[in-house]
């Protein structure tokens, strides 16, 4: 007999079907007892007319028919005839998956990730994400852009050469990348022109906080003739509606699993962009204390200012200094073709307009410590000809973060690493 998933089994009542799962709760009630089976569409109770002989978490084949119950979860229930055990679990399970996940700190959930990961709620987080890099991806594909995979090895640095992990690589040393930026142009340059990857990242920066990974996945986009950052900032509205509205079709439920929700349609075309000085100002009249540097507090209090002028808990900064970027950020006066989206209080897109011209970044480099030396290959982008370029890079973590109104971004990640962790 042919499996039937759980959220299928309401449409097939007074048949004998076969299902199987997790056993997620046990109800001994003496002569009949319930069992609730899991599986990934869902729930289903199990009538059974015996002693269970099995414990939370394995895993049955159950055969039975289908009966209405409006009491039972979906409305039916499953008369069981016959079963078999296919894995038991142990009894001493490390914490409880059918209980609510706020129940415990967050430390304990992931020093048991194996099993926390099979907590509905917590495996909801991942679902999600699996829909939002599929929507990425197809409407990345819609706007005619070529998706590529680059390496995560690397001899140097574009990004300044701080913040790297380094890895042995047979008789030399190499190190992890913290960006595909260096093949993102090169590919743009090959003649692409629009490129995108979604990849790991990697940043080997000390901080332990509930915004930081050291290991995260990165949505990275580049794209050529553009004239200034506004052209991207453009293009990141029309992404991000079309995703949200995608979002809302494949996995509507999960936002109220989160008590969250979904920007509605035309969220972002109603999103602000600030100067970075007038972002200052603003931060320091909501807050009511000077600001000389945009930090996580400044980041929230713009968030509040967008949504009580604007609608929306979002805000784009454009036009950073120079020494808040990258060496090949485009200048402009004193300031740079650069934004950042602040989205529901926290950073989770920086990007800009590049540097496309030889002579240029030549002369920037002095400016920003570095030399020629191990930029060889980087530098030949532009020696033969690079046209007018950018992009920018969103952190899926953060963005997942932020949609479910998580407060740690590690719950985010299946198997986070930060400064303490590198397992499970």
């Amino acid at each position: 007999m042919k499996r039937t998933l759980l959220v299928d089994v309401k449409n097939q009542v007074g048949q004998e079907v076969q299902v199987q799962g997790w056993v997620h709760r046990i109800r001994e009630m003496g002569k009949i007892n319930f069992v609730l089976l899991r599986d990934r569409s869902g729930f289903l109770q199990l009538v059974w007319e015996q002693k269970p002989e099995f414990t939370l978490e394995s895993v049955l084949t159950v055969t039975g028919e289908v009966k209405e119950n409006e009491k039972a979860p979906g409305g039916v229930e499953l008369l069981v005839r016959d079963f078999e055990v296919l894995a038991i679990a142990d009894p001493e399970l490390p914490l409880p998956v059918n209980l609510d996940p706020d129940k415990h700190n967050i430390d304990a959930l992931l020093d048991h990730r194996i099993i926390s990961l099979r907590n509905p709620k917590i495996r909801s987080i991942f679902e999600l994400q699996s829909a939002l890099l599929r929507s990425l991806s197809e409407t990345m594909h819609r706007e005619g852009f070529y998706e590529i995979k680059t390496s995560k090895l690397i001899g140097s640095g574009t990004e300044g050469g701080t913040g790297l992990f380094s890895v042995d690589y047979f008789d030399t040393k190499v190190y992890l990348a913290q960006s595909p930026q260096f093949y993102k142009q090169a590919m743009v340059s090959s003649g692409l022109e629009r490129v995108f990857e979604i990849s790991h990242a990697y940043r080997a920066e000390k901080h332990d906080t509930p915004r930081h990974l050291n290991e995260y996945v990165s949505f990275d986009v580049e794209m050529a003739f553009i004239e200034s950052e506004l052209d991207l900032i453009d293009f990141e509205r029309r992404l991000l509606d079309q995703v949200f509205e995608r979002l809302g079709q494949l996995c509507p439920t999960i936002f109220d699993i989160w008590e969250s929700s979904l920007p509605e349609k035309g969220y972002m075309e109603k999103v602000p962009v600030v100067d970075h000085d007038e972002a200052k100002d603003i931060i320091s009249s909501e807050t009511g204390k000077k600001v000389f540097e945009i930090a996580p507090e400044g980041e929230r209090a713009l968030c509040d200012w967008a949504q009580k002028k604007h609608g929306v808990d979002a805000v784009f900064i454009n036009g950073w200094p120079r020494k808040k970027r990258p060496f090949y950020t485009y200048p402009k006066d004193q300031k740079t073709m650069s934004f950042d989206l602040i989205f529901r209080g926290l950073e989770i897109t920086t990007g800009g307009r590049r540097i496309n011209e030889y002579k240029m970044l030549l002369e920037t480099l002095p400016k920003f410590g570095m030399s020629e030396q191990g930029l060889e290959d980087y530098l030949s982008i532009f020696k033969y000809g690079c046209p007018p370029h950018g992009g920018f890079a969103i952190g899926v973590e953060r963005l997942t973060q932020k949609l479910l109104g998580i407060d740690n971004v590690k719950m985010a990640s299946p198997f986070p690493r930060d400064r303490k962790r590198v397992r499970p």
